[in-house]
């Protein structure tokens, strides 16, 4: 008989002591998930902005030899979809050279990521060069 009470007093002390650990995780592994999707809101879109930037440069590299566009044209149409893209560039940046067998256009920037805990900054060097069939 007095077995039974120290047994049962030390599985209720043993539930006891483990009453929040599910909890605790379930917390942690919430705020784990939950920093990766605000990471993930706050770093995907300056991937996207530059995969169409490159996609852009690429069509009026392709399209310039065609109507014949001069460096000045060029530029101002790259920096009208830099500024479509809200892309941290500057006109003078854009990098356009263009005769009448190539066109190369090229640029870097950089993006800055805040993630309230830690900042850095994403480096892009998008380019594009397409020569003349004839």
């Amino acid at each position: 008989m007095h077995l039974e009470g120290i047994r049962e007093r030390r599985t209720l002390a043993h539930r006891l002591s483990e009453r929040g650990e599910g909890k605790l995780k379930a917390v942690v592994y919430l705020a784990i998930a939950l920093f990766a999707i605000y990471s993930a809101v706050k770093i995907i879109p300056a991937y996207v902005s530059n995969y169409q930037l490159s996609d852009k440069m690429q069509e009026q590299a392709r399209f310039s030899i065609v109507n014949r566009y001069n460096e000045e044209q060029i530029r101002n149409n790259i920096f009208k979809v830099v500024e479509d893209l809200e892309i941290p560039v500057k006109r003078e940046a854009i990098k356009v050279v263009s005769t009448s067998a190539i066109v190369k256009i090229s640029m870097e920037y950089t993006v800055p990521v805040d993630l309230l805990v830690y900042h850095f900054d994403l480096h892009f060097t998008p380019s594009s060069e397409n020569k003349a069939l004839f």
